[in-house]
């Protein structure tokens, strides 16, 4: 099999088409939202986030099987989204919060885990863990695209306010942005994002593909509107390289998740960057 064939060819597979439909919807989101994360420094948050769906995932499974998956989890990260809004714009550290979130849902996540019965802990959970971005089913697709369209939306309508949040929080609150209103407009689009890459490459790998983008477009460039293009066009980029990768070791009967290869890729691009970056600035101190 030529290269022409694992990057192009693998994708004639319905399975895949889906597989690659759904991370370029990701993607975007992804792209968008991770730039955001990036400026207003909430990586820790996103990572909170990433583990409050876990009981959301869990008990959608236990509830309704694969079909439940997603509306618990939604349900899951919308709570987390609210509570962790109101907690940062209170007088509790935003660090003690999120590691309060983060414990308490965990907790529950591993209580449901244990009392769902042998085939939850046993057929499902490694599936919840690192994704099932290959078996997505057809009735899956479209839910998922909503997910990640609502989120690119919800941010897409409030970019003004939230780049003005990012750059001077106080100046934002004396022209009349709510910070109440762009801290959860925003935690509820991570928290989408969230819930969607957890379902399909797997909760645990969520952060590489929300947090690596938006780092990697930093590195890239310095101009603020390049920031969201770069960004977004680093994930698909990598998603597909990613997808056909661990497409190609499925076939060649490597059992390994796709969505590692796909966060695997993610990060090798980011580390590509760094040292891209690097390079460059020895090169810019050696000329002068």
């Amino acid at each position: 099999m030529t290269i022409i064939d694992v990057l192009f060819g693998v994708f004639a597979a319905p399975f895949l088409g889906r597989a690659l439909l759904v991370l370029c919807a990701l993607s975007v989101a992804a792209g968008v939202i991770g730039v955001l994360t990036s400026l207003r420094g909430l990586e820790f948050m996103s990572d909170g986030l990433s583990h409050a769906v876990f009981p959301g995932l869990a008990l959608g499974l236990a509830v309704g099987g694969m079909a439940g998956v997603l509306p618990g989890a939604v349900i899951a990260a919308l709570v987390a989204a609210v509570v962790l809004t109101i907690l940062n714009l209170s007088r509790t550290p935003s660090d003690s919060s999120i590691a309060i979130v983060l414990t308490a849902t965990f907790s529950v996540g591993v209580i449901i885990v244990s009392r769902g019965g042998g085939a939850l802990q046993l057929g499902h959970l490694e599936g919840l863990l690192f994704g099932r971005i290959l078996t997505i089913a057809p009735s899956d697709v479209a839910p998922l695209i909503v997910v990640t369209t609502t989120a690119t939306a919800a941010i897409l309508i409030t970019l003004k306010q939230q780049i003005f949040r990012a750059a001077d929080p106080l100046g934002s609150r004396a022209i009349g942005f709510s910070a109440l209103g762009t801290d959860l407009t925003l935690t509820v689009a991570i928290a989408l994002v969230v819930v969607a890459a957890a379902a399909t490459i797997g909760s645990l790998l969520v952060l590489a593909f929300l947090l690596v983008p938006g780092a990697a477009a930093r590195l890239i460039t310095s101009r603020l509107w390049l920031l969201f293009p770069t960004a977004v066009g680093f994930a698909l980029l990598a998603s597909w390289l990613g997808l056909a990768a661990g497409a190609e070791a499925s076939m060649n009967g490597w059992d390994i998740p796709a969505g590692a290869t796909v966060a695997l890729v993610f990060v090798s691009g980011y580390l590509l960057t760094v040292l891209g970056s690097v390079l460059v600035r020895c090169r810019r101190t050696g000329r002068a």
